[in-house]
């Protein structure tokens, strides 16, 4: 059963910068298969991770919509769209990356996110551990397709209107029941910790300094894999990660 790490938190704080970090160090420590399933609509991890993006859930489902004929006589609709959303997860070197898209127009709602929540159960069973890049409303587990997660990593910089958004995702997730064994909060691009955080049903878990050398990279849309392995971010990040991965 894989170990998994949903991270949110409002746009523009660095969420998908590290959550693609967090990928390149689980693939460093070599601590088993890693999936990294992008659940932002925006759909900026592949980036990230310098994939060359070729499909999403959202526009496979919205091609079978548009065609029906294009199943197979004789084959279950939801086993084809099980088929084709497994051909969509792209392969790479110490991870594969699934990538969600768009939420599905009306009309499918509770029947696709039905074969999405088995196909999740399935997928987190092949591997060791998970990432979910999610948005800041938690789109992907608000429609059920993942009922739990073993960490939920807010991100946040120092602004008030960023940590505002932590507090709402910190409560957002209980409305939703999201099980968790643990949620935590990581401020970014700041190099001290913040007394407001006291305040907020998450636990601190540490920072991440402004790192231009990452900042640099993002701005050319270089992938984030190439940043080196002493800066500023992944060196903080190493020290943080120790707290998030899986305890034996």
């Amino acid at each position: 059963m894989a170990y998994v790490i949903a991270i949110a938190g409002k746009g523009g704080t660095g969420k998908t910068s590290l959550a693609g970090l967090l990928v390149k160090l689980l693939k460093e420590k070599k601590l088993g298969s890693v999936l990294a399933v992008d659940a932002d609509p925006n759909s900026n991890l592949a980036e990230v991770l310098g994939i060359e993006l070729k499909e999403t859930i959202g526009t496979i489902l919205d091609r079978i919509s548009r065609h029906p004929e294009m199943i197979p006589v004789g084959m279950a609709k939801d086993r084809f769209i099980e088929y084709q959303v497994q051909s969509a997860i792209q392969e790479n070197d110490g991870f594969d990356l699934l990538t969600m898209g768009r939420p599905e127009g009306p009309g499918c709602y509770c029947y696709v996110n039905n074969v999405l929540r088995n196909l999740m159960a399935k997928l987190i069973r092949d591997y060791d551990y998970v990432i979910i890049d999610n948005e800041a409303g938690l789109e992907h587990f608000s429609r059920r397709t993942t009922r739990s997660a073993d960490i939920l990593l807010v991100i946040s910089d120092a602004t008030a209107v960023a940590l505002r958004a932590a507090a709402r995702i910190s409560l957002l997730a209980k409305e939703l029941e999201i099980k968790t064994k643990r949620k935590f909060i990581l401020i970014n691009r700041f190099d001290r910790q913040i007394d407001r955080i006291k305040e907020l049903d998450l636990e601190y878990i540490g920072n991440i300094p402004l790192d231009r050398e990452l900042a640099k990279l993002s701005i050319e849309g270089k992938s984030l894999l190439g940043l080196a392995n002493d800066s500023i971010s992944l060196t903080a990040l190493r020290r943080i990660g120790d707290r998030i991965w899986r305890q034996n």
